[in-house]
C-alpha cells in the first residue's frame, strides 16, 4: 500500500504544480496591473513594487492553492482511470475509500495552512501594506515640481519656476495666502524642502514679503524664512488577530462575511474528497465524463452557495454548507458513480 500511495502522490503532484503555476501566474499578473495604477498617484521603486507583491503573496496563495488541489486530484485520478490503472488497482481488492484516505492527510494539512493564512497572516500583512501605501501617498504630497498650475502647501498656494529634484531645491518661488483679514504674498530667490517624519518645512532664502488689507500695506525683507506644513498619514494600528476579527463595529458585518466565506474556502480541499474521487475514478470503456465542466460547476456552486446562504445562517453557514457539501458529494457523486461500481 505504501508504494501505491507514493505512486498516486507522484501523479497528483505532477498535475498540481502544472495547474498551480499558471493559476498563480495569472493572479500575479492581475495584481501587477492593479499595482500599475498606484504609480499614477505615487512614485514606486522596483524594490518597493517587490515589497508590495510580497504583501499580497499570502492572499494569492490562499485563492489558488485549494482550487489547484481539487482540480489536480480529480484530473490525476481521471488520467489513471483512462489508462486502466484504476481498474487494476481495484481488481487487487483496493477499495475506492483507500483513495479518499490517501488524499485526506494532504487535504487536512492544506486546509489548516489556508485557515491560518487568512485568519492570522493576511490581516497583519494587509495592515502593513495599507500603512506602507499611506506613507508613500504622504510622501507623494512632498513631490513638488515646476508647474504653471501651482501646488497646495498647507494654506498656501505655491508656484515654482525652477526645480532641482535631486537636491530638493527650488528657484523663483512665489507663495500666496488669502485669509479672512489680509492677503499675504511671499517671493523668494530659492527654497529647500525639508521632511522630518511627516513634518514638512519649506525654507525660503533671500526674498520679500507683502501683506495688505483694504487699509494697510506692509513690506518686509528676509534672508531666511521657514513655513511649516504637517501631512497626516492615515495609519492603521494592528494589535492582535482576535481584535481584528471581533472589535470593529463599523466593519463587523464585512469581517463576519469574510471569515465565513474564507473558512469554507480553506476547508474546500478537505470537504471535496468525495467529489475528487467521484469525478476522477471512471471505467474507461463504460463511462465518459465531462470532468472539466463538472469541476468548474462544482467550484462555482460551492463558492456561490457559501455566499448566498449567509443571508439566513450567518456564521452557522460554515457547518451548514460543510454538511450539505459532504452529504451531497458522497451520495450524489461518490456513491452513485463510484461506490456501486467498484
Amino acid at each position: 500500500m505504501g508504494k501505491l500511495r507514493h505512486y498516486l502522490f507522484f501523479h497528483i503532484n505532477l498535475l498540481f504544480f502544472s495547474l498551480f503555476i499558471p493559476l498563480f501566474t495569472i493572479a500575479s499578473v492581475i495584481f501587477m496591473i492593479k499595482l500599475a495604477t498606484y504609480t499614477a498617484v505615487i512614485t514606486l521603486t522596483l524594490g518597493e513594487m517587490g515589497k508590495l507583491y510580497l504583501f499580497v503573496l499570502p492572499e494569492l496563495l490562499f485563492y489558488t492553492l485549494p482550487i489547484a488541489f481539487v482540480i489536480a486530484g480529480a484530473l490525476a485520478l481521471y488520467r489513471l482511470s483512462n489508462d486502466n490503472e484504476m481498474v487494476v488497482v481495484f481488481s487487487l481488492g483496493v477499495s475506492p475509500m483507500f483513495l479518499v484516505r490517501v488524499l485526506a492527510l494532504p487535504a487536512l494539512l492544506l486546509s489548516i495552512v489556508l485557515w491560518v493564512d487568512f485568519v492570522v497572516v493576511t490581516p497583519y500583512i494587509k495592515n502593513v501594506s495599507k500603512n506602507f501605501l499611506a506613507h508613500k501617498q504622504a510622501q507623494a504630497k512632498f513631490n513638488l515640481s515646476a508647474s504653471e498650475f501651482g501646488h497646495h502647501f498647507g494654506d498656501w498656494m505655491l508656484f515654482i519656476n525652477k526645480t532641482d529634484s535631486v537636491n530638493r531645491s527650488y528657484g523663483d518661488i512665489v507663495l500666496f495666502n488669502k485669509d479672512l483679514k489680509e492677503e499675504v504674498l511671499l517671493v523668494a530667490h530659492s527654497a529647500n524642502l525639508l521632511n522630518a517624519k511627516g513634518h514638512l518645512q519649506l525654507q525660503l532664502n533671500q526674498g520679500e514679503g507683502y501683506s495688505y488689507t483694504d487699509a494697510v500695506f506692509k513690506r518686509m525683507m528676509y534672508d531666511h524664512l521657514t513655513i511649516n506644513n504637517v501631512v497626516k498619514e492615515d495609519r492603521i494600528f494592528f494589535t492582535n488577530t482576535l481584535e481584528y476579527w471581533t472589535t470593529s463595529p463599523t466593519e463587523q458585518e464585512y469581517r463576519t462575511h469574510l471569515f465565513t466565506t474564507n473558512t469554507l474556502l480553506s476547508l474546500l480541499p478537505l470537504l471535496s474528497l468525495f467529489l475528487i474521487v467521484g469525478l476522477g475514478v471512471v471505467h474507461a470503456r463504460h463511462q465518459k465524463r465531462w470532468i472539466y465542466l463538472w469541476l468548474f460547476l462544482s467550484i462555482i456552486f460551492f463558492y456561490s452557495g457559501s455566499i448566498i446562504i449567509q443571508k439566513w445562517f450567518g456564521l452557522h453557514t460554515i457547518w451548514v454548507m460543510a454538511l450539505i457539501w459532504l452529504v451531497g458529494t458522497y451520495f450524489g457523486i461518490y456513491k452513485k458513480l463510484v461506490g456501486h461500481r467498484f
